[in-house]
């Protein structure tokens, strides 16, 4: 066997951030294992993974890639075309850094690289953040030489002899709060004294949910508790406006410390995609969920229900949140037992060091194929 020192793994995916958060996880739980691994990204040109991953001390190539527009739109007849360039990007850049192993967490780029690598017979790797596994994941997991997953009941989709359950790995700070919610409440300005609902809608944030929070301003900046409100920066300008002379009221167009975020949360407002879920369930937060409809195979709602099911999340339709979502606050931050319930039972979902797990299924595959 050659010396594992002279590894090198590509991650490919992003997108959201609900993709390149656990990508830089993995990246970092390898390094940790084997410093003089090398590590090259591949994600979409123009995507947030091409400023943080660079952000966060690695290197990226960008492929021209980006999905289907779900409206009729003539960028949709241009879409075969680029995938075609992307796959042959993806061979060149294989050629080129030549890979042990190759890494796809989802996003747009994660479908021609690993596709590339498939057919260059590099093994594969791919990490299915969610509970219902989508088209190009399915795809690609007939070839693929493991499949690490976050929820049981997957061989549904994929073959069951490459199925891992590792969980999805999540921000290594928010794994220990303790200490964190004084430090918060500094952070952000907040009272001490008061307990705090947590609204957040991913790294771009949510159209729904955040009308939804602006409609109920005056409502909520009467209450006896606080809000910390994430908005992503389209909607930052309106809610900055909407907050003018409301102290109970925080708004922020991006948070750079959710460890503080979640220390200092007693209730959490959240869409359903896969990593907000397994962030929620090692924090140990009671949650209402809003999935968002428009993801795809309506996923967001299926990672939602596996949680609802257990009675560990209260879950409110998008098309009726403007209309649900104040009362089910008030409720809920007014009923401490269920508070209770739903941290306990959220908090027996968590997997916890899943970034480690999936590290070390990534090195098993480049040893055994430099066997």
């Amino acid at each position: 066997m050659k010396n594992m020192q002279s590894l090198r793994v590509i991650i490919s995916g992003g997108g959201t951030g609900g993709h390149i958060f656990p990508a830089i996880a993995i990246a970092n739980a390898i390094k940790k294992i084997n410093a003089q691994a090398e590590i090259l990204f591949v994600g979409a040109q123009g995507k947030m993974e091409m400023e943080k991953v660079p952000a966060a001390g690695y290197k990226i190539e960008g492929l021209d890639i980006s999905g289907i527009d779900r409206s009729l739109s003539l960028k949709n007849f241009a879409f075969p075309l680029r995938l075609l360039k992307s796959v042959w990007r993806s061979m060149q850049i294989i050629k080129e850094f030549k890979p042990d192993v190759a890494v796809g967490v989802g996003g747009f780029a994660s479908g021609p690289l690993l596709y590339a690598a498939q057919l260059k017979k590099i093994p594969t790797l791919i990490q299915e953040q969610n509970s219902y596994a989508g088209i190009t994941n399915k795809m690609l997991g007939k070839k693929a030489d493991r499949i690490c997953v976050a929820y049981n009941e997957m061989e549904k989709f994929f073959p069951a002899d490459k199925l891992k359950i590792t969980g999805n790995p999540v921000r290594q700070d928010i794994l220990n709060l303790q200490g964190k919610r004084e430090k918060g409440i500094e952070f952000f300005g907040l009272d001490k004294s008061k307990k705090t609902v947590l609204i957040i809608g991913g790294s771009l944030g949510a159209k729904t949910i955040n009308e939804s929070i602006a409609a109920s301003i005056e409502k909520l900046s009467g209450e006896k508790f606080q809000v910390l409100w994430q908005t992503g920066k389209l909607f930052f300008p309106s809610a900055k406006k909407a907050v003018e002379n409301k102290a109970t009221i925080k708004a922020h167009d991006f948070v750079t410390k959710m460890d503080f975020a979640y220390a200092v949360a007693d209730v959490v407002v959240s869409r359903a995609g896969a990593s907000s879920i397994s962030e929620l369930c090692i924090v140990q937060k009671p949650a209402i969920l809003i999935p968002f409809p428009f993801a795809a195979e309506d996923h967001q709602t299926k990672n939602a229900m596996a949680l609802v099911t257990r009675q560990a999340a209260i879950l409110i339709k998008d098309s009726e949140a403007k209309e649900k979502l104040l009362n089910e606050i008030l409720l809920l931050m007014n009923d401490e037992a269920k508070q209770e319930l739903l941290k306990k039972n959220i908090g027996e979902l968590a997997l916890a060091n899943a970034d480690e797990v999936i590290a070390n299924e990534v090195i098993k595959l480049a040893t055994a194929q430099k066997n």
